[in-house]
């Protein structure tokens, strides 16, 4: 896993099963044409849920994001507060944490950009959440046609 010596580079997993578990919350509320609770945050098409296991939960330090997309496109990975349980099938708008870490790849570029302030602030934040979850969960917000096929990530701690 380790990069290098004192370097921890944790993988965002897809959680294929809560994704569709939540889906199929959605379908339902439209099938029983009834409305969803009060401020709950309901999957989009190109929302998936990932998650992060924190194989260890001290002393990491935010070191930086690893995006790799195989195309152009743009993805927003939004954290949750969500941390005892894998059901986040009724996941709350008030549980979706900020900043939101934006990446993107312009057609024709190599690199991946994002908004470092951001994405910094956000990695600290994850950072501090580790020592208090094994787990946690994120929202990716696919755009421009991308897909979690494309996508590999990761982020990466000073340990």
């Amino acid at each position: 896993m380790a990069a290098e010596a004192g370097m921890l580079e944790l993988p965002f997993i897809w959680d294929e099963q809560l994704t569709r578990c939540m889906r199929l919350r959605f379908q339902s509320l439209q099938q029983k044409n009834t409305k969803p609770q009060d401020g709950e945050k309901l999957l989009q098409p190109n929302e998936h849920v990932y998650r992060v296991d924190f194989i260890q939960q001290h002393n990491l330090s935010f070191l930086r994001w690893n995006i790799q997309l195989e195309r152009a496109g743009k993805v927003m990975v939004t954290g949750t507060s969500q941390h005892w349980t894998p059901d986040l099938t009724h996941l709350m708008n008030r549980q979706l944490l900020d900043p939101v870490g934006i990446f993107w790849k312009k057609p024709g570029a190599k690199e991946v950009e994002c908004n470092e302030a951001d994405a910094q602030e956000f990695g600290e934040r994850i950072a501090e959440l580790a020592q208090i979850r094994k787990v946690m969960y994120f929202l990716f917000t696919f755009t421009d046609g991308l897909e979690p096929a494309q996508l590999k990530g990761s982020i990466i701690f000073k340990a």
